[in-house]
């Protein structure tokens, strides 16, 4: 049985999707054009931009479609950037030590070609941003925080209202990039009261290429991509409908609070059970980030303290890489929470960031599951992870030398 255990990295697509999309494909005409064919794929993607926004907490209007969450981290961090820093000097860029790349490379960029100051709050051991920390650093020379809803490598959760909370108070802007936890926890643009959320399609069983940017409404942002104009002048090129069709179809699922929480559940048991066959096989596996049973009190909110399909483990004695090999032999996918530059493995800045040693890092391993998991998949991990630990042990570390 081969066992796929890699949602995070990108989801199956969902069969609503899938009919969505090859229905999608056949209409003719450019959304854009204003003649007969293309008002009606204008009116299929306006049908679908309504359904995306519905599940952002959004309003249509305030909706753009992207190619994606990488796209829209840009979109929002470059353009709320610009746009504060052309009436008045705000170049300081808020973050946390432990976002995904989509951000850090950004603000990186942003400090290297247009003298952004990037200011990294700390998080605590579970990946929880300092709250106090931050609303020390918020000032009138702060052009905007930017951080993850849930960390993609550990899974935790952020307190993203009461974030939004300390930056509304001091006039700061806040974007939310909530790729990891869109389809599995309740996102929403206004109950959150920050400026702008990105998601990305695929992750929730859309297709790959089209992502979202919910932006409140009258908020200013210079736009990243220009021409056309196509999307209220804040986005240009041609519209992907068929893809926003397919997007459309399973936000329609996750705008319904019911469906959401059920599918939660149901995730949840999966992921489960999956950190149970690890603390079986290998006992001495640290499972890392957020407690699963915990709740997170986000300013009178309880949420889940981590996301329903992730479980994240240090594996000691070994690197996270060999154990992704030699699971893949034995036909389990799973992710390594390490990224690879020049074939050289590297320990994973969000495990170091929660205070963790360079050698426990390179041991990470992520596991995600979703609702199609099966149990046989599960058994095929409990049956094969015990020998890969052990082999993987057997390898030991390899460094880089500077």
């Amino acid at each position: 049985m081969v066992a796929y255990l890699d949602y995070a990295a990108t989801a199956p697509m969902h069969p609503a999707a899938k009919a969505a999309l090859v229905a999608a494909v056949d209409q003719i005409g450019n959304p854009g054009s204003i003649h007969t064919h293309g008002q009606h794929a204008r009116r299929t993607l306006e049908r679908a931009r309504a359904s995306i926004a519905a599940s952002l907490g959004a309003e249509p209007v305030e909706t753009i479609l992207t190619s994606g969450g990488t796209e829209s981290d840009n979109t929002a961090i470059q353009g709320l950037w610009h746009a504060r820093n052309r009436d008045a000097e705000r170049p300081r860029i808020i973050t946390t030590a432990i976002e995904h790349n989509a951000v850090l490379d950004t603000v990186a960029w942003m400090r290297d070609h247009h003298g952004a100051e990037v200011v990294i709050v700390p998080v605590d051991t579970t990946g929880v941003i300092d709250l106090d920390a931050l609303e020390r650093e918020l000032d009138d020379r702060t052009a905007l925080v930017a951080m993850l809803h849930v960390n993609n490598e550990i899974g935790t959760v952020q307190p993203v209202r009461s974030v939004a909370k300390l930056a509304n108070a001091a006039g700061v802007p806040v974007h939310i990039d909530a790729v990891a936890s869109y389809g599995s926890l309740p996102v929403s643009l206004h109950e959150w009261g920050v400026t702008s959320v990105a998601v990305s399609a695929h992750k929730v069983g859309g297709p790959v290429g089209i992502g979202a940017l919910a932006l409140r409404r009258g908020t200013k942002l210079d736009p990243l991509i220009h021409g056309g104009g196509q999307q209220y002048g804040l986005r240009s090129g041609t519209q992907n409908m068929a893809g926003a069709v397919a997007f459309g179809a399973v936000a329609e699922l996750i705008a319904d609070e019911q469906w959401l929480a059920e599918h939660a559940a149901r995730v949840r048991e999966r992921r489960d059970r999956m950190i149970e066959i690890v603390r079986q096989a290998v006992p001495d596996a640290t499972l890392t980030g957020a407690d699963p049973d915990a709740l997170l009190n986000d300013s009178g909110v309880e949420v889940p303290a981590r996301v329903p399909g992730n479980a994240h483990f240090l594996f000691p004695g070994c690197q996270g890489d060999s154990l992704v090999y030699l699971l893949d032999m034995a036909g389990v996918s799973v992710s390594t929470g390490s990224a690879c530059h020049a074939g050289i493995p590297e320990a994973s800045h969000a495990v170091i960031g929660c205070g963790y040693q360079n050698e426990q890092a390179l041991g990470a391993l992520r596991m995600t599951v979703g609702e199609q998991t099966s149990d046989d998949e599960l058994e095929t991990l409990a049956k094969v992870l015990p020998e890969a630990y052990e082999r993987a042990r057997k390898a030991g570390f390899s460094y880089r030398e500077v």
